[in-house]
């Protein structure tokens, strides 16, 4: 198939998402590349990816260790990179389009905000140093091929989807604590660029949207007064309200 080519809005790329024992496997056919902002971040090449749930008050910095164990648990023997969160598997979501799949969890116990003029909200009185119990997750997998810079790309092109997402459902941009997966199949059919107006962009986009709003709906179905309004109201949180000098390049006119 190529890049020009229009997959059947309902495909996804070829990959399952499994939940057991509070851990979410997102499985390719074989070892794909990943690009991750969390644990063992960067690149990397791995049959899966993984969401994990920490308990609550969880203090573990071997972080590795950890979700290695937590594989083992859950009877996961594949390696691959893994994201934490607070929010349990049972509340996350899977949606598809064209070549893309994207596995979403929603939580925002710790929402962060970035305030565009006028008065500055006051930040949440949560002070010690525990994880917090929210947490945005996104596994977006694709079975084009993507370059490096692609692959990045599409990351951006993710975030931009759930910050969207979250100003409209929410008012905030995101969370303290975010964390993205993007994996890609490197034999599939290439895709030079992944932005807001290319197939595969396109696609990552609505399933951002569409499957971390339906995280959200289950995470606070008949618990909205868990939903903070604002990050005051929240048991933490994020304000950036400091201010950056400007000024032009040498030489522009």
């Amino acid at each position: 198939m190529s890049e020009g080519d229009d997959p059947p809005a309902d495909a996804g790329a070829a990959v399952t998402a499994t939940v057991r024992e509070g851990v979410c496997r997102v499985a390719a056919p074989t070892a794909w590349r990943w690009l991750v902002t969390g644990i063992r971040g960067g690149i990397r090449r791995a049959p899966a990816a993984y969401n994990v749930t920490v308990p609550e008050g969880f203090d573990r910095t071997d972080l590795d260790a950890y979700t290695r164990e937590r594989r083992r648990e859950a009877g996961f023997d594949t390696d691959g990179p893994a994201l934490l969160t607070g929010v349990a598997m049972r509340h996350a979501r899977v949606a598809v389009r064209g070549p893309v799949t994207v596995l979403a969890t929603g939580g925002l116990s710790n929402p962060a905000t970035l305030p565009l003029g006028g008065a500055v909200p006051p930040t949440a009185s949560g002070g010690d140093d525990r994880p917090p119990v929210g947490t945005v997750n996104l596994v977006v997998a694709t079975d084009r091929a993507l370059a490096a810079g692609t692959c990045a790309e599409l990351l951006a092109t993710a975030v931009e989807a759930k910050t969207a997402t979250l100003l409209d459902a929410t008012g905030f941009t995101g969370t303290s604590s975010d964390a993205v997966a993007v994996g890609c199949d490197p034999s599939g059919a290439p895709a030079e660029f992944a932005g807001s107006a290319t197939g595969v962009g396109a696609a990552t986009r609505a399933c951002v949207r569409d499957a971390l709003l339906a995280s959200l709906d289950a995470r606070y179905d008949g618990r909205g007064n868990e939903l903070p309004d604002t990050v005051a109201a929240a048991e933490h949180g994020v304000v950036t309200d400091g201010s950056a000098r400007v000024f032009a390049p040498d030489g522009a006119e």
